[in-house]
């Protein structure tokens, strides 16, 4: 996986793109082939989290590329954006109401994190006395 961290910054995040772009594309060509009820990116996710518990690619060999992805998600917000665009009679409509469920939706999933992580905190400070 050398080849991953070429000295040229430019060549190394478009070669960890295309890696991670194909590990995807296998990863969903395979769920849809065989009919599995988990989506290809979440396979392709677990496989390159495997692969870099298990020393196959090193971190540092995927992170350029991770990054620019990162640093561009807004591009892949905007069929999501141009959806609601063409649904505006409804979100005039409903508006407040999917607001609220949204607000009310992360205000829970905030609250669960919390209370898991204190207690997955205090349990393993017990257990570590």
């Amino acid at each position: 996986m050398r080849w991953l961290a070429w000295r040229k910054p430019h060549v190394a995040r478009w070669s960890q793109v295309v890696l991670i772009v194909l590990v995807w594309f296998a990863c969903d060509q395979l769920s849809r082939r065989f009919h599995w009820p988990v989506p290809g990116s979440l396979l392709a996710m677990a496989l390159l989290l495997l692969g870099l518990m298990a020393g196959v690619m090193p971190a540092a060999g995927l992170r350029r590329g991770a990054d620019w992805l990162l640093a561009e998600m807004l591009l892949f917000f905007i069929p999501a954006v141009m959806a609601v665009w063409q649904h505006l009679p409804l979100l005039r409509e409903q508006g407040g109401r999917i607001l609220l469920v949204i607000l009310a939706g992360t205000a829970l999933v905030m609250a669960t994190t919390a209370v898991l992580v204190d207690l997955m905190f205090r349990w393993s400070r017990r257990r570590a006395h």
